[in-house]
């Protein structure tokens, strides 16, 4: 079991940066997948990016690319996603997933992920 905490979200303007946190407990000893989701008010969760164990295969769905980075720290057991150039459309309510896996692959599919947290509010403002 691994249990997922976000942090970091918050209000900011257009243009501006936020950094979220997502802080892995529990079974953290095996490798795991991670990703970010979001989900606007009304609206399906969408995917956002995603990170292989390793760190080395990341992929960021087009809305964000060049705007958004995934990263990782395994020796804090923490995901992170650095926002910058916010847009009003990127308000969201954002969940990071786990999913065991200590191989290359960065998943992206919402039914991969074993493991939510949930969730920081993130809200742009113009």
């Amino acid at each position: 079991q691994v249990q997922l905490v976000e942090s970091g979200g918050g209000l900011a303007q257009a243009g501006g940066s936020l950094r979220l946190s997502c802080a892995a407990s529990g079974s953290t000893s095996s490798k795991y997948a991670a990703s970010w989701f979001r989900q606007a008010p009304g609206k399906e969760r969408e995917f956002v990016a995603a990170i292989s164990w390793s760190g080395g295969n990341t992929y960021h769905t087009g809305s964000v690319k060049g705007r958004f980075t995934i990263s990782r720290d395994n020796a804090k057991n923490t995901v992170y996603l650095q926002m910058s150039r916010l847009k009003q459309e990127d308000t969201a309510v954002y969940c990071c997933a786990a999913k065991y896996s200590s191989g290359t692959y960065a998943f992206t599919r919402e039914s991969e992920y074993d493991y939510w947290g949930q969730g920081t509010q993130v809200t742009v403002s113009s």
